[in-house]
């Protein structure tokens, strides 16, 4: 069932990391423009935002299983329509419909944790969970620069459909209903903005989803301007790009597998308020070795390392605390916890990248900036920590 979820939580990292080496054949082959190419990913995060925000609410009302088998069974037909597309147009309004379709599991992997556990037990499961889905932003694109090849860019669309369908067939097998009808909730226009608005008046989760969110985007400015920065600033060629990318992915997951290890010995909001301290720390460290001009490699290899790291002691718990809140709606809570982190991560990427090939300042302010309302919004917001 962990697994089950945990793939659902991929669906992001597989379906961007696994087709962006074939932008620019997308271009070529359907005679446009590279930036027009791009809003196949434009399209997928604003689909994916969306897709979270109206099916939250949704599971709430219907139930899990239910929600999870229509979306998936969508999201593979949505791989087709890519795979099939006769014009950037088409392909445009397909990823819509993919990223749409794969925030059904995204919001509800979420909430079916939170149905099932609490407390010190649901930050470790969603820690767990998210050491497996941390696996995938680092096989991604290794996957998707081996594919391209002989398969081509159609074919790699052609496999995410694949995928989708291996979800689909593990929602049916291990997922069961864990939202009963009596615990459901009005399933009206009106029961939605109700749904809502009851979780964005909840002042401690909303502490909690906006240091989750934050940091996120923390993580997004990172990974929007590393290839530059590794790339252009500091020589390193796009091979070496990969072996360091997928280093810090496995030091996002290291920090999640020691952090669910720790679970128990030390309460949920704890290491969340460590986690925070740590990725302050590594962004003030960043923007005095930026501001001062640093260009060695190391330094700022190992900083990103040390961001990356710091980040896995937050997203289980900040997760785990802030659904913990509002669990009678929970798919509500993750709607807008989900919707929230793409929001911030699509808001952050282009400003952390005003820097180009040529400064680094621009992607540690912005990880400054975020990093230091991650945490003070996490200690105005809520309180009483002992009973987080």
């Amino acid at each position: 069932m962990l697994c089950t979820l945990a793939l659902l939580s991929a669906t992001a990292p597989l379906a961007i990391d696994m087709y962006l080496p074939g932008l620019p054949q997308i271009g070529a082959d359907l005679g446009t423009s590279a930036s027009m190419a791009q809003l196949t990913l434009t399209s997928f995060m604003i689909g994916l935002a969306v897709g979270q925000l109206a099916i939250g609410p949704l599971s709430d009302g219907l139930g899990r299983r239910r929600i999870l088998l229509i979306g998936t069974a969508v999201l593979a037909i949505a791989g087709l329509a890519c795979a099939l597309s006769p014009s950037i147009t088409v392909l445009i309004a397909a990823r819509f419909l993919q990223g749409f379709s794969g925030g059904a599991g995204v919001v509800v992997a979420r909430a079916v944790i939170s149905d099932r556990a609490k407390g010190d037990h649901a930050a470790k499961l969603f820690s767990l969970m998210m050491i497996i889905g941390g696996l995938a932003p680092v096989i991604a694109p290794l996957i998707g620069g081996v594919l391209l090849g002989p398969i081509g860019w159609r074919g790699i669309f052609v496999v995410l459909s694949a995928l989708a369908l291996v979800m689909l067939v593990g929602v049916w097998r291990f997922i069961p209903e864990t939202l009963q009808p009596e615990h459901r909730h009005a399933t009206t226009l009106a029961g939605f903005r109700s749904n809502l608005a009851t979780v964005l008046r909840h002042r401690q989760y909303l502490g909690y989803t906006t240091s989750f969110a934050l940091s996120f985007g923390a993580l997004f400015a990172y990974i929007s301007a590393s290839p530059f920065v590794i790339q252009d600033m500091l020589g390193f060629s796009p091979g070496w790009f990969s072996v360091f990318f997928a280093i810090n992915a496995m030091g996002l997951t290291g920090g999640n597998a020691v952090n669910s290890r720790l679970i128990g010995r030390f309460r949920p909001r704890q290491l969340l308020t460590v986690g925070l301290a740590a990725m302050l720390t590594v962004a003030v460290a960043m923007t005095v070795v930026a501001l001062a001009g640093v260009d060695a490699a190391w330094p700022i290899l190992a900083l990103m390392f040390a961001l990356a790291t710091s980040i896995g002691f937050i997203f289980g718990n900040a997760t785990a605390l802030a659904l913990g809140h509002v669990r009678h709606l929970a798919g509500s809570g993750s709607a807008v916890l989900g919707a929230l982190q793409f929001t911030v991560g699509a808001v952050v990427s282009p400003i952390a990248g005003l820097g180009g090939s040529t400064s680094i300042v621009p992607m540690a302010l912005t990880i400054l900036v975020v990093a230091a309302g991650a945490n003070i919004l996490m200690h105005t917001l809520t309180r009483d920590p002992l009973k987080s």
